[in-house]
């Protein structure tokens, strides 16, 4: 592990991401790896009651960005002493309004999007056990934004206690506070890496994300219905 991403979700993960890849410090884990392969959860959910598991989470990564590896920072930057820390900001209203609109929904509110994760974890046990692992990073128990209830503003007293932590507990020399609109400058200077001869690459993956969610709890009803059919036409042909 060569560099661990303490910045919160919606602050440019994803740019970030694929940022490292191309400077040669990938792959680079994050949430998305997660989302593809749900079985992780359950090894999160281990590392979350105490156990030490970030040589089996992180085989084959040489860095990690956003939740859940963020959230983790301190017990990383311990286990992976000579690795370096990236907290990555963002103005805080409109990270806010991004967080609130994204993350938030899956879990908080009336949204369609709180609606069909909802619908999915009743039919995908997969899917309900990364959403308590979700719940437990953030909004309940010790989780990131537990204090966070039902408006924007909420969020933001804990993103800058968040951020008081990190600086708190990394090291000045080893810690890079970085917004991805500075782009490649700050952080190829930290990392002592080379420029790459083109623009840092900037993704907002917003209406992404709440593609992600819908497709998958979609995919896992129609599975679901399919297979409930099949049962329900079961009995009619054996009667025949």
């Amino acid at each position: 592990m060569k560099v661990i991403g303490a910045g919160l979700p919606r602050t440019g993960t994803l740019t970030q991401k694929l940022a490292l890849e191309m400077l040669g410090l990938g792959p680079c884990y994050h949430m998305v790896n997660v989302l593809s392969d749900l079985e992780q959860a359950a090894l999160w959910s281990r590392a979350l009651d105490g156990e030490e598991l970030w040589d089996d989470l992180f085989d084959g990564f040489e860095s990690t960005v956003d939740w859940p590896g963020g959230y983790f920072f301190e017990r990383l930057a311990a286990r992976y002493p000579e690795a370096k820390v990236v907290l990555s900001v963002r103005d805080e209203r409109r990270w806010a309004e991004s967080m609130f609109e994204t993350v938030w929904a899956v879990r908080k509110g009336g949204s369609l999007t709180h609606l069909l994760s909802d619908a999915r974890a009743k039919v995908d046990p997969d899917w309900a056990a990364f959403l308590d692992l979700i719940d437990g990073l953030l909004w309940q128990d010790d989780g990131t934004f537990a204090l966070a209830n039902s408006e924007a503003e909420d969020l933001i007293a804990p993103a800058r206690e968040h951020r008081e932590r990190v600086e708190a507990a990394i090291d000045p020399e080893r810690l890079l506070i970085w917004d991805v609109s500075e782009g490649w400058g700050p952080l190829c200077g930290f990392l002592e890496l080379p420029e790459p001869n083109v623009e840092l690459p900037h993704i907002n993956d917003r209406l992404e994300f709440a593609g992600r969610i819908a497709d998958g709890a979609l995919q896992a009803l129609s599975q679901w219905r399919a297979e409930q059919a099949s049962a329900e036409a079961a009995p009619v042909r054996r009667q025949r």
